[in-house]
């Protein structure tokens, strides 16, 4: 696997975590994780994370 594929792959599987993030925010669905219920205010910090982190990759794979 090049370069740019891996940056591109990496792109689409952040760019999943972060359009999961939203739909948690506006859809309001409730996670759980071994009996540990998930704070909503995690996804809002995730999803800005996991944002740059597909744009970057994104970004990576046009240029390579």
């Amino acid at each position: 696997m090049n370069q740019k594929t891996f940056s591109f792959v990496v792109c689409v599987i952040f760019f999943l975590v972060a359009l999961g993030h939203v739909l948690r925010l506006a859809l309001g669905w409730h996670v759980a994780v071994n009996m540990w219920t998930v704070p909503m205010w995690l996804s809002w910090v995730a999803f800005p994370i996991a944002g740059f982190l597909a744009f970057e990759g994104f970004r990576l794979s046009r240029r390579t």
